[in-house]
């Protein structure tokens, strides 16, 4: 007959075991549920970001390319724009430059508020001072007398002679292409 063997041990998790196994893995779980979460929030953001920075490109654009000067002064509105409502203000400043202006553009979300939490801030300058085509633009910064570092001086050292009428600035701020410098001895 068959001897009786004592019981051997189990083979198994206890229950502890399976306990502690499952608080490690939901442990585990929540930082990736946390990732993830972050991850569209911050997709989110970027979308907005973005679309407040097309709103400011294009209010820029828009008073840019208007017929008149924009006046100094600071303006905002509302827009509806890819499904959310948008908040823009536009503020006008003049520069040292008289024909010249600044124009900072801030866009936030409608529900935001005045608070100043602004998505996008983008600043642009808006100038009337333009050239005709084949004239040269306005030297904002005229080079001393004396000095020829661009070239614009004459050989010499010296500075070229007053601006005649025909040298002489145009209403429009342009100056008339000046004649080819003329090589010593020579005719031009």
């Amino acid at each position: 007959m068959p001897r009786d063997r004592p019981p051997t041990a189990q083979q198994g998790f206890t229950l502890i075991e399976v306990l502690a196994a499952l608080v490690i893995v939901s442990l585990g779980m929540l930082g990736v549920i946390q990732a993830v979460s972050q991850t569209a929030s911050n997709s989110v953001y970027l979308r907005d970001k973005t679309l407040a920075h097309w709103i400011a490109m294009n209010r820029l654009t828009e008073v840019r390319m208007a017929q008149a000067a924009p006046s100094v002064a600071k303006t905002s509105d509302e827009l509806d724009y890819a499904g959310r409502r948008w908040r823009w203000t536009l503020d006008v400043q003049e520069t040292g430059i008289t024909s010249m202006r600044r124009l900072d553009v801030r866009v936030s979300l409608a529900e935001s508020g005045d608070d100043g939490s602004a998505l996008a801030m983008l600043t642009g300058f808006y100038g009337d001072a333009l050239a005709k085509p084949g004239t040269v633009l306005v030297n904002w910064d005229p080079v001393p007398n004396g000095s020829a570092q661009d070239g614009t001086g004459s050989a010499a050292g010296t500075r070229d002679p007053p601006a005649t009428a025909a040298t002489s600035p145009q209403p429009n701020g342009a100056v008339p292409p000046a004649p080819p410098p003329v090589a010593a001895g020579g005719t031009p």
